[in-house]
């Protein structure tokens, strides 16, 4: 009975140092998840600065599974190049060795300190980041705290003979304990863990260095799979099966020298444990010397293996909303701004043929452009439910803020989709039907408008993706130049018309202009939260149209 207390304790241990290596992860990302995002396109040029960068980040994370899932969406988004994801995914095996020599030593004193530190600032701060870096701290003191009560715990179990003769026959068989430590560390998401869980029944003497070298080839194997098995593309399964296939070449050529492995290594310190660490740190050390300069070659062949598939029939299917991404709130928020900008193509091309549409009555555009309304809706609807799932995760005050721009884009992004396919077409169909023509004049007028409709969509693309307060700025200044188009525009038809020179189109043509500048008003409705954080909505002349703007965004097309 007392041996299964202590399996049970065992258990509870191993259970509380994966929660606090979840802790350590989820804080990193929470609090600094917008600067590492950023980090990650601006210094992996070269592969240096991407191994590099994958050592750092994943010393921070206390997880390259993290890194891995980070990389991993960013390559299968366009974000990241393949090579330099596999250099990031090498520098990141690097970093996960690092932090297992560390926590290998005795610096259980530690731990009480970290959760007192962690706590305080955790209860005390009210900034998100503060709050967010005592969650590290307290995440790394129940690791310490974890790993110091599994080395008690394993002490009287060095004479318990049915674990013994367990581990000792997964020495005699060591591709079984690779196997066994590849699945342990695929439920477990972390190789951080299983490497240290090794290291804990090493130093209890339970298992030899052999057996221990064995079962750290297997916590690496078992490191890439989390991250291959969510992947739901070819394209996001690239960097996962690089960094597998890096690594199973290095278990292939370690496995039939593991007691010749645990004799060079024993220099460096003859315990088991001591053993097993170095082995994990020279092993990963190894494989990035040896193939971060084929990088490249590898980055092609992967390309070759896993092709891009073709585009979904449907184009209201979303491509980029990968939910896996959705444990890193700064990858999510990049699917979903990428999923945006397709939903800004349509519309751009949805506007495209407006004047064709009603300057030669092309009815086939016209049906085109009809059919693409319901894409929008329901790539609409994909992004805004992707969103909400991301809001179970707390999010940064940066990330929150950028969530609720991808909302407000789609929102708009939407309402000029319906005016434009429901009220526009509606009218090119009830010209043809009534053989109306507009005059040279109304073309030209309708033809100008369009264009400075154009022209403020490119302003609203780089409002939501740059944050450009400069853009922002002429968004809302243009607002009075669509106004003067219009009102222009209106006179100079209702003149023809008294005098018997229009050759029709009436009201009609007045809807068009009217929708127009609707359309131009849901997109100046992009700048006013970039311009509200910045300090730069102030004067009545801004404020009325900002009133003007959500009143035209609640009543809708």
């Amino acid at each position: 009975m007392k041996g299964t207390f202590v399996l049970f304790d065992i258990a509870g241990y191993v259970a509380l140092l994966l929660w606090g290596t979840h802790m350590v992860t989820s804080g990193v990302l929470r609090g600094y998840g917008s600067a590492l995002r950023r980090s990650l396109g601006r210094f992996l040029g070269r592969r240096p600065a991407a191994f590099l960068f994958g050592v750092c980040i994943t010393a921070l994370l206390q997880s390259s599974t993290a890194t891995g899932m980070m990389a991993t969406s960013f390559a299968a988004n366009g974000f990241l190049g393949l090579a330099p994801g596999l250099t990031v995914m090498l520098g990141a095996n690097v970093g996960t060795t690092l932090i297992v020599q560390v926590m290998s030593f005795d610096i259980a004193l530690i731990a009480p300190v970290l959760i007192l530190f962690g706590t305080a600032l955790h209860r005390r701060s009210d900034d998100v980041r503060y709050q967010n870096l005592g969650r590290v701290g307290i995440g790394l003191g129940l690791m310490l705290l974890a790993l110091h009560l599994l080395v008690l715990s394993m002490a009287p179990m060095e004479n318990a003979q049915l674990l013994k003769e367990g581990m000792q026959a997964l020495s005699d068989e060591p591709v079984m304990a690779v196997l066994v430590a590849a699945l342990l560390t695929w439920m477990c998401h972390s190789s951080v863990a299983v490497v240290l869980l090794i290291v804990s029944l090493a130093t209890g003497g339970v298992i030899d260095a052999p057996g221990a070298l064995a079962l750290v080839l297997g916590a690496n194997l078992g490191g890439t799979l989390p991250a291959l098995l969510e992947a739901h593309t070819p394209m996001a399964r690239r960097l996962p099966l690089g960094n597998l296939l890096v690594r199973a070449c290095g278990c292939l050529v370690c496995l039939p020298l593991l007691h010749p492995l645990a004799h060079w290594l024993a220099p460096l310190g003859a315990s088991p444990a001591r053993i097993a660490v170095n082995f994990h740190t020279v092993f990963n050390l190894a494989l990035a010397l040896i193939f971060i300069f084929p990088v490249e070659r590898l980055a092609r062949w992967l390309v070759r293996l896993l092709p891009e598939p073709p585009r979904p029939a449907d184009p209201g299917m979303p491509l980029y909303l990968d939910d896996a991404a959705l444990e890193s709130a700064g990858v999510a928020l990049v699917n979903a701004t990428r999923e945006s900008m397709r939903m800004a193509d349509m519309v751009e091309g949805m506007l495209k043929g407006l004047v064709e549409v009603f300057g030669k009555d092309d009815t086939a555009r016209a049906a085109a452009i009809g059919k693409m309304d319901p894409w929008l809706d329901r790539l609409g609807i994909a992004i805004r439910q992707y969103l909400a799932d991301l809001g179970g995760e707390a999010l940064n005050e940066e990330d929150g803020e950028r969530s609720q721009e991808i909302h407000a884009f789609v929102i708009n992004i939407e309402h000029i989709g319906d005016i434009t396919a429901n009220n526009l077409m509606e009218f090119a169909a009830k010209k043809a039907e009534r053989g109306q023509d507009f005059s040279a004049d109304d073309i030209q007028d309708l033809a100008a408008m369009h264009a400075q409709v154009m022209e403020s969509l490119r302003l609203g693309i780089a409002v939501f993706m740059r944050g450009d307060l400069r853009a922002a700025q002429q968004l809302v200044e243009r607002k009075e130049l669509l106004w003067r188009l219009e009102n222009d525009a209106s006179d100079r038809h209702i003149r023809a018309l008294r005098e018997h020179r229009d050759g029709g189109g009436g009201d009609v043509y007045l809807r068009i202009l009217r929708d127009l500048k609707r359309i131009h008003s849901h997109l100046a409705a992009l700048a006013y939260l970039p311009l509200e954080r910045a300090g730069m909505l102030q004067g009545r002349l801004v404020r009325e149209p900002l009133a003007e703007i959500t009143h035209a965004a609640e009543g809708g097309a």
